[in-house]
Formats: C-alpha cells, structure tokens, sequence
C-alpha cells in the first residue's frame, strides 16, 4: 500500500483577509491526516475511514481531487481503495480539508508513477479547495504540502518560533463556503468592511517583524487583536471569545480563533509550564484542549 500524509495547519495572522490579497502568516502543526492507496476489486473508487467504507460522493474533497488528476493524468478511477486515518477534527480551522487533499494528490501520484512537483500538488490543491468551497486561499495547501511558517500569498518562509500551541476545540464545525460568502456579501453592503480586512493585512505585516525577533509576546498581543477585527467581521462566536479568554486567563501569551470561524478551534501560544492551566480552563469552559507544536514537516511520500 502507497501512503503519504500531510499536516494540519493554524494561522498567527490573516484569515479571510487573504482571500483578497492581503498577507496571511500561517504555520503547520504536528496533527496529521496520512491516505493510503490499495488495490481493489470493486468497480468504482472508495474511501476507508474510522472502519467505514463510503463511496468517494460522500466526500466532495476527494471526488474533486480524483475528478482533477483524471481529467490532467492518466489514472484509473476503479481498481484502488483509500485509506484515511487523521488525527485533525473535521471542519475545526485546522486545515483537515487541505490535510485530506494534499495526503491524497501525494499518495496517488506515488502509487501511479506521476511524480506530480511539490509546487503542482500545491496548485492542484488549491484548486480542489476553491471548486468546493466557492472561494479559496491557498494558504491551507501549500503550507500543507511545505510544512513551516509561510506569509502568504507569496510564499515568504518565515523563522519557525520556538512556542507551544494550545488549541480549544468547541466542539462545533462550520462551512467555510458559508463564512466567506459571509464575507464577501458584507463586503458587498458596506463599504467599511475593505477597512477591516486592509487593517488585518497591516496588522499581519507588522507581525513579521516579531517572527525574525522570536518575540513571542508581541505575536501573541497582535494575535488578540486580530481576533477581535474577525469578530467585527461576524466570524466570531460566543463560545469562540469564551475560550480565548479561558486561554488568556491561564497564562497564554495571545489567543485567536483559527480558519474560517463561527465554530471550530482557537488556537493559544504559550510556554510549556502554563500548558495545563490553559488546558484545564478550557475544558472547564466546555471546550476540547489539544497541545500541539509547530512543525517544518510537510508532505511526506
């Protein structure tokens, strides 16, 4: 069986802003989604995940990325099984769609001899991101198949700080597709609305200075206040702000939501002796505490 996997992603700066131009700092993290790809007897392709087996129309990410590489490539579309395993929660901010693409496009290049370029693997997912989701960045994907901490759009590899990240998982998901086009009709009614995401690009360019420093407490304290420009978006929630002050009042240096927003994670840094404060506060808020690291591993064959 060929396998490959591909990590999870949380951003620092920059979300939805990016989606029109503006610079976005984002950074993979140490959660994982890994696809094999094995042969079958079944006529059509489908995919194994938690044990289950499901045909790949249940998954608008994987019939679009076999959709794409067969229209591109010349790959069977019977014959082969895909095995999923992650440890990304689904629709979280965490980036698991870009994961379950970019670990895909990986494995099935690998098994049929494409030697599709990292670069390409990137584009393909990026496309497979934005057909589905209506608009896309791609941010997700290339940090995705790269691994480290990426200012984006033009893929500027920033110093990959030495910081733990704890997550708090609301237990909600969210639609992307709906949040940008939350957005994007916003941008439509009110003029203002370019005021905000020209403020997050600007606070984002600021922000890099602190990445070359290595000072952690200014990307924290700008991380809050980006928080607070997406809740002016109408990304934010209640149980969203309730853990980003559950995070600040255990010790985190900043706390932000992560992704699209309206459910899904916040993301905190912090050092590793307020670890369990930060976590314990979030669970007692009702929230699921992930402790994760930055990683420069992308894709892996």
């Amino acid at each position: 069986m060929t396998q490959a996997s591909a990590p999870g992603k949380v951003y620092f700066f920059g979300e939805h802003a990016v989606v029109y131009g503006k610079p976005a700092i984002a950074c993979a993290i140490d959660l994982r989604t890994n696809v094999g790809v094995k042969s079958s007897r079944d006529d059509s392709v489908y995919f194994v995940s938690n044990r289950k087996k499901i045909h790949i129309q249940r998954s608008p990410y994987i019939h679009e990325t076999l959709k794409i590489l067969s229209e591109n490539y010349d790959i069977p579309l019977s014959g082969f099984r895909l095995i999923i395993k992650s440890t990304l929660p689904k629709a979280s901010g965490l980036g698991s769609s870009a994961a379950l693409v970019i670990a895909t496009i990986g494995a099935i290049s690998e098994e049929f001899g494409l030697n599709i370029s990292r670069e390409h693997i990137a584009s393909i997912g990026h496309e497979v991101e934005k057909n589905v989701q209506g608009r896309a960045s791609p941010t997700d994907t290339y940090i995705s198949t790269f691994g480290g901490v990426y200012r984006m759009p033009d893929k500027v590899r920033l110093p990959t700080p030495q910081l733990t990240f704890v997550i708090g998982d609301t237990k909600t998901s969210s639609s992307t597709k709906e949040l940008v086009e939350h957005v994007a009709n916003l941008r439509q009614r009110y003029g203002f609305v370019d005021n905000i995401i020209n403020a997050i690009g600007e606070l984002c360019r600021e922000g890099e200075r602190y990445f070359v420093k290595g000072d952690v407490e200014r990307i924290g304290e700008l991380m809050l206040m980006n928080h607070s420009l997406l809740e002016v978006l109408g990304v934010g929630s209640r149980k969203l702000r309730k853990l980003v002050d559950a995070a600040m009042e255990g010790g985190a240096y900043g706390a932000k939501l992560t992704g699209a927003g309206g459910g899904g994670c916040i993301i905190s840094i912090t050092c590793e002796d307020r670890v369990d404060e930060i976590s314990d506060r979030i669970k007692r808020c009702g929230g699921r505490a992930y402790v994760v690291h930055p990683t420069d591993e992308g894709l892996v064959l």
